[in-house]
């Protein structure tokens, strides 16, 4: 057990039985530390994370078909964008397969739902990571009554078949639903408000969709109700706490590149032998 980690964070996070409505969203389910114990061990965690990630890029270039895909939904100003820089950005951006789903464009709606994400699936050896997802299209065409219930109804079905299919494709799915208390985002949505750097981050229509916040309750309980499966569970991640969001993916995804059990591919080529050309060049 790591330090600090009373049991394994997929434990700690696991969605069986979560009611989203009744989430302590400042709580650090598992963890033991403080804001300083994690921020120092997020350091460390990061090195491994890296390290791993490293392995799975190698083993990548040398024909490995396997890949992770982290999968994050959270409504606005949930931290969905700081595991990206945080988390993400302490491995090798060589390896990673980014993608971020807003409103779909004219072309996209011409295709079935589905058809953009198959576009954005991590190739191999890539830890991928979609900011937003698949899951969209029953959340927000949900609350929003963008298409009849009896065209999105079907889709948790559809998106629980689609997802066996990545996994027997190789695919390892790290899905989070983040959640952050409606007074958390108002403080966030002030700051970006207030600090001229953060302007480009916001949007009028966050305000706006606070007032669907039951309806966004019930169709993200929906999803972790209907979607989350042994092969690929949902993680209910409280997300008050910037530094224990971050902390706890970086615990998800070494925990699932772990389970791969990867290591160093082969050399493809006679070692000795370019020993020895090199040090006649």
């Amino acid at each position: 057990m790591v330090k600090h980690w009373s049991v394994p964070v997929t434990e700690a996070l696991k969605a069986d039985g979560v009611r989203i409505a009744e989430l302590a969203t400042s709580s650090t389910p598992g963890f033991t530390g403080d804001k300083k114990h994690a921020q120092e061990l997020l350091i460390r965690r990061g090195e491994a994370l890296s390290a791993l990630q490293e392995k799975l890029y190698a083993n990548g270039r040398s024909g490995d078909k396997r890949s992770v895909l982290l999968v994050l939904e959270g409504m606005d100003t949930a931290g969905k964008g700081g595991i990206v820089r945080h988390v993400i950005g302490s491995v090798d951006p060589q390896g990673v397969d980014h993608a971020a789903f807003g409103v779909p464009t004219d072309e996209e709606r011409r295709h079935h739902y589905l058809w953009r994400i198959r576009n954005a699936l991590p190739r191999g050896g890539q830890l991928g990571v979609f900011d937003r997802s698949h899951y969209e299209d029953v959340l927000v065409v949900r609350v929003h009554e963008l298409v009849p219930r009896e065209e999105w109804e079907p889709r948790y079905d559809e998106i629980n078949e689609f997802e066996r299919e990545l996994i027997r494709e190789g695919i390892t799915l790290v899905k989070v639903a983040m959640f952050v208390s409606l007074d958390e985002q108002k403080k966030r949505l002030r700051q970006r408000l207030e600090r001229q750097d953060k302007y480009w981050k916001f949007n009028p229509s966050d305000i706006d969709e606070r007032a669907y916040w039951p309806a966004y309750q019930e169709a993200y309980q929906a999803m972790l109700d209907r979607t989350s499966t042994a092969g690929a569970p949902w993680y209910v991640l409280p997300a008050d706490h910037k530094w224990y969001a971050r902390l706890a993916v970086t615990e998800l995804l070494i925990d699932a590149l772990e389970k791969l059990d990867l290591d160093w591919p082969p050399a493809n080529f006679d070692i000795a032998e370019q020993l020895r050309r090199l040090e006649r060049a």
